[in-house]
């Protein structure tokens, strides 16, 4: 096997009643679970988002109300999940910027702190894009030579996704085959926290990465608007953005 692994590596996909972290809810998750010693194994759940699916996101992934109004919720699936994924470092298809912020959102949310201090981070997507710039499905008829059959539902889409990653592993010589240069080459910000909404500028420093204080420095901010950081914890921020934030506010207090 082309990848190296130290331990194993959790590709996973989310189908959700939505594309906002922090507001919208898993409604299918799928994980495909690569072992160091090239062994897989695959856990595949729909889940009771306790809201309504809307139209539009149902007739992306095919999962409507009716078929989930009898299955767990995400807090009775957390402890399961969690323990599935266990010390695995993450990869996914643009699961950097979506699948692992709303995961680690929806563990927050039901209290558990999934820890991903000592978790490295794969993202597919990003292969693709800075080696050829493509949807997924492009992907998988350009490396595999194959059409997605039932794309949209989790599992298909996982499992394109890690078979796209191994043919990008055997096509690209140059390309890390460890986690630690994946997920360095994968990174597309330096982010503080997992939404990217606060990223480190090119001295190190925390900035935010949107609107009208974007490019600013966080300290900077709390300094000279410190209703700032009550807007945000008041807003529709996903909840591992907010914890980010509130440690950076009291760092700030601390040193002054």
């Amino acid at each position: 096997m082309l990848l190296q692994l130290t331990k194993p590596l959790a590709f996973f996909d989310l189908e959700t009643t939505g594309i906002t972290v922090g507001s919208d809810r898993i409604v299918e998750i799928c994980i495909l679970k690569l072992m160091p010693d090239g062994q897989k194994q695959v856990y595949t759940k729909r889940v009771n988002p306790e809201i309504q699916i809307p139209e539009f996101a149902s007739k992306v992934h095919g999962i409507y109300n009716k078929d989930v109004e009898n299955e767990p919720t995400f807090k009775q699936l957390a402890s399961d999940i969690s323990a599935f994924i266990g010390n695995a470092d993450l990869a996914g298809y643009n699961s950097n910027k979506f699948d692992v912020p709303m995961l680690v959102d929806e563990f927050l949310r039901v209290g558990v702190d999934f820890d991903m201090s000592n978790r490295k981070m794969v993202d597919v997507q990003n292969v693709f894009h800075k080696m050829e710039q493509r949807t997924l499905s492009a992907a998988y008829k350009f490396y595999c030579n194959k059409e997605i059959i039932n794309a949209h539902s989790a599992e298909a889409d996982i499992t394109a996704t890690y078979e796209v990653l191994m043919a990008q592993l055997e096509r690209y010589e140059s390309l890390a085959k460890d986690i630690p240069g994946l997920a360095t080459f994968t990174a597309m910000n330096s982010n503080v926290d997992l939404a990217g909404r606060i990223i480190y500028n090119d001295k190190g420093q925390e900035v935010f990465n949107f609107g009208k204080h974007k490019g600013k420095s966080v300290d900077d901010v709390f300094s000279n608007e410190p209703s700032y950081y009550e807007w945000m914890m008041n807003g529709d921020f996903p909840a591992e953005t907010k914890k980010t934030l509130t440690a950076l506010r009291l760092r700030h207090k601390n040193s002054r």
